[in-house]
C-alpha cells in the first residue's frame, strides 16, 4: 500500500547521498512524486556506496538502493543554458523542491530559491546543509561523523574510558533528513490553504542539537555538564543494559514500583528495602553495587526468558540485538517494515527495503517502486509536462 496523503504532489529531488534523499524518501512514502534530478556525471553519489562494488559500480550501491525506492530519475546538467531550461520547466511543474548542496550553489546556477519562485511562486523550497544557510560556519564542508562531532553527541557516546565514540550510524544525516520531510510537509499545508510558498534553511548541526533536548537541557537549566555513561542511563538506576546468563538485556525499571517488581521476580526481594537502593537517588550514586548484584542474579535464565517473564509483569525489558536478528522478530516482521522488488537493475536477486516509522490507517506505506537507474525516466516525465514546458524544452 502506499499512502496518499501527499497524493498529487510533485516534489524535485535534487539531493545526495544521504540527509536529502532520506528526506524525499519519506515523501514519496507518503504518496508525492517524486522526482530524482541527478547530474550526468554518476548521478547521485550514494550509486557508488555500499557493501557490493558490484553495485557501486553498476551505480546502485546499496547505499543509494536504501532510500531511493518510490522515485524517478531524470539526468539534468544544470550547468548547460539547455537542462537549465529544462530543470525551470519541471519546476514549473512542482510543488516542492529539496536540495543539499554548500550554500551558495544553487544561486550560482541561477537556480537560487528566488529565481525559482519567480517561475512558480507557491514553491516549498528547502535547502538541507551542515550548518545552515548564515553564520560563519555556513560555507564549510559538512559530513555526518563532522556534525556528530561539533553537536556534542560523540562526547556522551561510550563510556568514560571509550568516549568520545560515533554512534554507529549516520544519525545526524538521518535527523536532518527527517526534520527537513517534516518542514516541507508541514509548508504544503500552508500552500494549499493560502497559496504561498516557503523557504526552509534546515541545518543538520541544529537538527542535532534539538534532538538532544535532554542532555542539553541538564546542562542549560541544571548545571549539569553531560557527560559519557556507556549503557547507563543517567536519569535512573536501575536501567541499562545488563549481562545475563546469555545474552545481554536492556531493563529500564525507572519506577519505583518497577523495581520492587523487578527484585522479586530475580529472587532478590531484599534489595528493595537495601538503604542503598530503596530511593531513586540512592540508586543512582550506588549503581555499580546494584547492577551487580542484579546482573550475579540474571545468571540463572538467558535474557529471551527474562525478557518475557519482565515485561509480562511490567517491567520494561529487552534483549539487545543485531541487525539480522532484529529484521527476523515477529514484531518487525508483522508489522511489514520491509518491501520487496524484482528485477532492479543492476541485482541478480530480490531488493529488500526499509519503509518509514509509522503507520497510516493501519497499513503500512510502502514504496510503489524499485530504485530508479539513473534518468530512467526522462521520456515519461517530460512528455508529461505543460504544453509551454514542452515548447521550451523543444527549443
Amino acid at each position: 500500500m502506499t499512502a496518499d496523503l501527499l497524493s498529487g504532489i510533485r516534489v524535485l529531488d535534487l539531493t545526495n547521498v544521504l540527509a536529502g534523499p532520506y528526506c524525499a524518501y519519506q515523501l514519496a512514502l507518503l504518496g508525492a512524486d517524486v522526482i530524482k534530478v541527478e547530474g550526468p556525471q554518476g548521478g547521485d553519489l550514494a550509486r557508488q556506496l555500499g557493501g557490493s562494488p558490484r553495485l557501486n559500480q553498476a551505480g546502485m550501491g546499496a547505499s543509494f538502493l536504501a532510500q531511493n525506492a518510490g522515485k524517478r530519475s531524470v539526468m539534468l546538467d544544470l550547468k548547460t543554458e539547455a537542462d537549465r531550461e529544462r530543470f525551470l520547466d519541471l519546476v514549473a511543474s512542482a510543488d516542492a523542491l529539496v536540495e543539499n548542496f554548500r550554500p551558495g550553489v544553487m544561486d550560482r546556477l541561477g537556480l537560487g530559491h528566488e529565481a525559482l519562485k519567480a517561475v512558480r511562486p507557491g514553491l516549498v523550497y528547502c535547502a538541507i546543509s551542515g550548518f545552515g544557510q548564515t553564520g560563519p560556519m555556513r560555507d564549510n564542508p559538512a559530513y555526518d561523523q563532522i556534525i556528530q562531532g561539533l553537536s556534542g553527541i560523540m562526547s556522551i557516546t561510550g563510556t568514560p574510558e571509550t568516549a568520545p565514540l560515533r554512534v554507529g550510524y549516520p544519525v545526524a544525516d538521518t535527523l536532518g533528513g527527517l526534520v527537513g520531510a517534516f518542514a516541507i510537509a508541514s509548508a504544503l499545508v500552508r500552500q494549499k490553504t493560502s497559496g504561498e510558498g516557503a523557504f526552509l534553511d534546515v541545518s543538520m548541526l541544529e537538527c542535532t542539537l534539538s534532538a538532544l533536548g535532554w542532555p542539553v537541557s541538564n546542562y542549560l537549566t541544571a548545571g549539569v555538564d553531560p557527560k559519557p555513561m556507556g549503557n547507563e542511563n543517567m536519569t535512573a538506576a536501575p536501567s541499562g543494559a545488563f549481562r545475563t546468563g546469555d545474552g545481554l538485556l536492556n531493563i529500564a525499571a525507572n519506577k519505583q514500583e518497577q523495581f520492587v517488581t523487578l527484585c522479586r521476580l530475580i529472587g532478590r526481594p531484599e534489595l528493595a528495602s537495601d538503604h542503598r537502593f530503596a530511593e531513586r537517588e540512592t540508586r543512582k550514586k550506588n549503581r555499580a553495587a546494584l547492577k551487580a548484584e542484579i546482573e550475579d542474579a540474571l545468571t540463572d535464565a538467558p535474557a529471551a526468558a527474562w525478557e518475557e517473564r519482565l515485561n509480562r509483569a511490567g517491567v520494561p525489558a529487552g534483549r539487545v540485538l543485531t541487525i539480522p536478528q532484529v529484521l527476523a522478530e515477529p514484531q518487525v516482521l508483522e508489522r511489514q517494515v520491509t518491501a520487496n522488488f524484482a528485477d532492479v537493475a543492476g541485482m541478480d536477486r530480490l531488493l529488500t527495503v526499509l519503509r518509514g516509522g509509522f503507520m497510516v490507517d493501519g497499513a503500512a506505506p510502502l514504496p510503489t517502486k524499485p530504485p530508479p537507474g539513473l534518468g530512467e525516466h526522462m521520456g515519461e516525465i517530460f512528455a508529461g509536462l505543460s504544453p509551454r514546458a514542452n515548447a521550451k524544452a523543444r527549443a
